[in-house]
């Protein structure tokens, strides 16, 4: 069974987490709509990317209106 020769003190153990931690996202500013969004993907509010829209985006309904 493995067991370790030595104890492996706190200041060791803690500086090999040291890259374990999450980083926050990077967001950009859509160039079309103003939202924030992904770099290099796709705007989900507006579909455009590289100033072209290439997902299309579908009106909103008033679910209220439909249903009265």
């Amino acid at each position: 069974m493995a067991v370790p020769q030595n104890k492996i003190t706190r200041s060791r153990r803690n500086m090999r987490r040291s890259h374990d931690a999450l980083v926050a996202g990077n967001p950009a500013e859509c160039p079309n709509c103003g939202e924030l969004k992904r770099p290099h993907h796709v705007c989900g509010a507006c579909g455009h990317y590289d100033d072209r829209e290439v997902v299309a985006q579908a009106e909103e309904i008033d679910l209220d209106e439909d249903a009265a």
